[in-house]
């Protein structure tokens, strides 16, 4: 006796009509993809990143080198207190101006 699987012809309308939706739902979002990535504004030359010794830092931009390292002093004593960290030890690390 051989053994067939007999299919009903019912049991793929369901996987057809979903496969269906998401083919003509995908194309339907009203926003623009977007990248999620720090960018300097325009005139922010210079950028600063400052670390405590336990959580997370901050990075900032700003138009000169005090600016960006004030701005990242912030933001790391911000980040550090989210994070369960340090913040009263946060230096600045790095602070550089492009051109």
């Amino acid at each position: 006796m051989s053994a067939h699987s007999i299919r009903r012809p019912g049991s793929l309308i369901v996987p057809s009509l979903l496969a269906v939706a998401m083919v003509l739902s995908g194309g339907c979002s009203s926003k623009a993809a977007k990248a999620r990535t720090v960018t300097a504004q325009t005139g922010s030359n210079c950028y600063a990143k400052a670390l405590p010794t336990v959580g997370e830092g901050g990075l900032a931009f700003g138009a000169n080198l005090q600016t960006a390292r004030q701005k990242s002093m912030n933001n790391c004593i911000r980040y550090a207190g989210r994070s369960g960290g340090t913040p009263g030890t946060c230096k600045v690390v790095l602070a550089e101006c492009k051109n």
